[in-house]
């Protein structure tokens, strides 16, 4: 397979509001939808960690990624998280995701039971094989136990369609080693809010995070301030988000950033159990954060 897609900019790995009762909120997911787009994101990254897909069924999954694919409706490319911790269930996954009509899936590195390098790379040839859509790889340690080390990604970018990488490691040495082993075959994508303008000065292709759940029009500015060579600009804006991308992410996680989502107005609604909504003292932190930024 050869395929003309290859993602950059700022791609949205959203959540997925969800009602006090724990069901999918389908009217405040579109408006979010109709949000993050009028704010410039490049894409949306669908039923990924953010989303909260590992506590969804394959029935709920499908249902937010054709409501997604349905609200964007063309407007940017669509990459729906396909990946489990078993090969079959993870081919069964990106069949089902290619027929609903997703531009690319995104494949995390198999976890729970810790596999090696060598059954990491097994994995993905197989995914591979299986089925003709462009892949984009994932790899999160902090959630999945495992690191897919430079050299596996560099064996998978000869595939044809394998046409990125999510890293998500937080360490920039790796993703240097990524974008000079594969950079030339493969997107390079930052899975960190806090490493978009590092990555994207090193020869990368941008981000995938979750950061831009709630300061889109922040996280795009990076990008569009690289590419007219504005690089102290890029750097500017990078430096803005970095304080709002550790509360969010590395401190407090979805319930934080769904709460950023409600504070702004927005769908954010309720994360689903066993994850607890944010405390009131959290989100009067995050409130003074969200001024400072001038997004509130």
């Amino acid at each position: 397979m050869i395929t003309t897609y290859k993602p950059k900019g700022i791609i949205l790995p959203h959540i997925t509001p969800f009602t006090e009762k724990g069901e999918i909120d389908e009217p405040g997911l579109r408006k979010d939808v109709d949000f993050w787009i009028e704010a410039g994101i490049h894409g949306f990254a669908t039923c990924g960690s953010n989303g909260e897909a590992v506590y969804m069924n394959s029935d709920e999954r499908r249902k937010v990624i054709e409501i997604v694919l349905d609200q964007a409706n063309g407007r940017v490319p669509i990459i729906a998280g396909t990946g489990a911790p078993g090969t079959r269930e993870a081919i069964a996954q990106t069949k089902e995701a290619k027929n609903l009509g997703v531009d690319a899936v995104l494949v995390v590195t198999p976890y729970f039971l810790s596999p090696n390098q060598a059954e990491i790379l097994s994995y993905y040839q197989d995914v591979s094989a299986a089925v003709d859509i462009p892949i984009v790889l994932y790899n999160v340690p902090k959630f999945t136990a495992v690191n897919m080390e430079p050299w596996v990604v560099a064996r998978l970018a000869e595939l044809d369609n394998v046409v990125g990488i999510k890293d998500s490691s937080g360490d920039m040495r790796q993703m240097q080693s990524l974008i000079n082993l594969a950079g030339d075959r493969i997107s390079v994508l930052s899975g960190a809010g806090n490493l978009v303008f590092p990555c994207l000065a090193s020869g990368g292709d941008g981000g995938i995070v979750a950061v831009a759940n709630v300061a889109a029009k922040n996280s795009v500015e990076i990008y569009r301030r690289f590419l007219s060579s504005d690089l102290l600009g890029a750097r500017e804006a990078q430096a803005e988000i970095v304080v709002l991308n550790d509360f969010v992410t590395r401190q407090y996680g979805v319930p934080a950033v769904k709460a950023g989502l409600n504070l702004l107005g927005q769908y954010g609604g309720y994360p689903r159990k066993p994850l607890l909504p944010a405390s009131e003292r959290v989100k009067e932190e995050l409130k003074n954060i969200l001024v400072s930024l001038k997004l509130l």
